[in-house]
């Protein structure tokens, strides 16, 4: 098939690296003052891999999108700039994928709804979620994923197209939970960096089943299955999200304890904000995920925050 992947960073350059593997014809289109963009076109590698020879690299946005498959990997706050964009060539009739986990900071919409929001309703849209870091599926280490979607022959039609010996991909049974939960789990990532770097790495425990009970209610709050926060795109996120040394917003937390410098994106800081607005919408409470928000946001010191939160009832640990 052609595929053309919409961002250059890490995520998209290891996507066309990765269908590129399995034979297709992929095209990796950038933005022209794009840093990543240029060192592609000037080396055809970026930090972490290398490009084969036979993808193609663009910079002009009309004939990137002539192609079967369109995959998004921008970050979740320029979505609706991205398919705005988009949408001045006319786009109609394809297939698009995204491959980024988010929300949109302002509103709480999910990914699927800033794209129904802007693009043709010809146009099918599906998500490509769960686990994986860039290094780990260069260095040929496998991991599985969940390719979701309202549109159940469009689910067939990609995994059939993107299963390969590196990404075992799952069907996915609810966009709702899929995308809320996997947009969440780095805001718990935060939180699980910010007791990485305040010395308590231990009580990573107690986030871990706490966070994951607490988006599973705001799921269900917002019409999804509660059970998807235990599935992949959440707890089953878990592990490179909350303890990988590769994890963006793990790192991020820890840093932001520490008051150290940090420049890479950790979509959880515009996440946090998005829960808050969906925690009013639904009447849902959140502490963890409001704790680091008022770390982030509202001035608390994350000892204080902490402190706090024990100080909550034990006395229903499942409610």
């Amino acid at each position: 098939m052609r595929i053309t992947i919409i961002g250059c960073g890490r995520w998209g350059s290891l996507i066309g690296w990765y269908l590129d593997t399995l034979g297709h014809e992929v095209t990796l289109y950038g933005r022209a003052e794009s840093r990543h963009m240029q060192r592609f076109l000037a080396e055809r590698r970026n930090d972490l891999l290398q490009l084969g020879e036979r993808i193609h690299l663009t910079t002009e946005m009309g004939p990137a999108l002539d192609a079967d498959i369109l995959v998004l990997a921008v970050g979740a706050q320029s979505l609706r700039e991205v398919c705005r964009t988009m949408c001045a060539y006319g786009l109609r009739n394809r297939r698009i994928v995204l491959c980024m986990k988010g929300l949109e900071k302002e509103t709480g919409k999910r990914l699927t709804e800033i794209v129904a929001d802007e693009l043709d309703p010809s146009n099918r849209v599906a998500v490509w979620l769960g686990p994986g870091h860039v290094q780990d599926f260069y260095a040929g280490i496998p991991s599985c994923m969940v390719i979701d979607s309202a549109d159940n022959r469009l689910k067939q039609e990609l995994i059939e197209a993107f299963s390969g010996p590196l990404i075992r991909f799952y069907f996915g049974q609810d966009l709702i939970g899929n995308e809320i939960g996997a947009a969440a789990k780095n805001v718990i990532g935060i939180g699980a960096g910010m007791l990485d770097g305040s010395g308590m790495s231990t009580l990573k425990g107690p986030l871990m089943s706490r966070g994951t009970r607490e988006i599973a209610r705001l799921i269900k709050a917002a019409g999804g299955s509660e059970l998807s926060a235990y599935g992949l795109c959440h707890l089953g996120d878990y592990q490179a999200t909350l303890f990988s040394p590769y994890s963006h917003n793990r790192r991020f937390g820890e840093a932001f304890v520490k008051n150290e410098p940090y420049s890479e994106l950790a979509e959880g800081y515009d996440t946090v904000q998005a829960l808050m607005v969906l925690a009013g919408k639904y009447g849902v409470e959140l502490p963890i995920c409001g704790a680091v928000y008022e770390v982030l946001f509202g001035g608390k010191r994350f000892p204080d925050i902490l402190e706090q939160l024990f100080a909550r009832s034990l006395k229903h640990e499942f409610r």
